[in-house]
């Protein structure tokens, strides 16, 4: 198997073009010395500025959202109702603040860890799919899962000897097999931005919601 570690020139394409094209790729984990892996099933769409749903609407930039501003290949982590982060991933030119969520994993290496920094046993339920989704089936699962924190907030993916970084196994994904949806949790975006179909996820996959 091939493995190659994305590079600077994927992240800074089209937000919309990264998030269709990070599925089927890996994100990488290094704890430890130990790896922990998960093809990346489901993503979302951020565009900025011009995106009532993005928390750099109109341009606005805070201390939470200032990663959004890198260039493309950063980590804007954040908080949500003060338990779940949410894993995401600067796009396109620095000072174009747009991103993708990554929403959801299949395991594949270090699932024990994964039980263990989820706090789960992994004997607890007797069906694989439900317990690999109960594992990384969605942002604040995986992040739990991953151990990822704001330790990680604008952490370089593109770096030398990273922790965390985006791999490539040769896994295709062709555009037959993206199924396309609403983006979740952004009612507040009103009906115009909230029916942006900005969610892409592989279809028949069983570790999505």
């Amino acid at each position: 198997m091939i493995k190659k570690k994305l590079k600077r020139s994927f992240f800074v394409q089209p937000t919309i073009k990264v998030a269709k094209e990070l599925l089927g790729k890996y994100l990488v984990r290094i704890e430890k010395g130990k790896k922990i892996s998960g093809m990346i099933t489901e993503t979302e769409a951020y565009k900025g500025p011009e995106d009532k749903a993005s928390h750099s609407y109109l341009g606005k930039k805070t201390t939470r959202n200032r990663a959004e501003y890198l260039e493309g290949g950063h980590v804007y982590i954040y908080l949500v109702y003060g338990m779940y982060w949410q894993l995401n991933f600067s796009t396109f030119k620095k000072d174009k603040p747009e991103c993708v969520l990554i929403r959801a994993l299949k395991p594949t290496e270090g699932i024990n860890l994964m039980v263990k920094n989820r706090k789960l046993e992994g004997g607890q339920l007797k069906n694989k799919e439900k317990f690999l989704k109960k594992l990384t089936g969605g942002p604040g699962m995986l992040c739990q899962a991953l151990k990822l924190d704001k330790s990680f907030y604008s952490y370089d993916l593109c770096s030398k000897n990273p922790i965390l970084f985006v791999e490539d196994r040769g896994v295709k994904i062709k555009p037959s097999q993206i199924k396309r949806g609403l983006r979740i949790g952004i009612d507040y975006a009103g009906p115009y931005w909230s029916k942006k179909p900005w969610k892409f996820l592989i279809k028949d996959n069983k570790v999505v919601f």
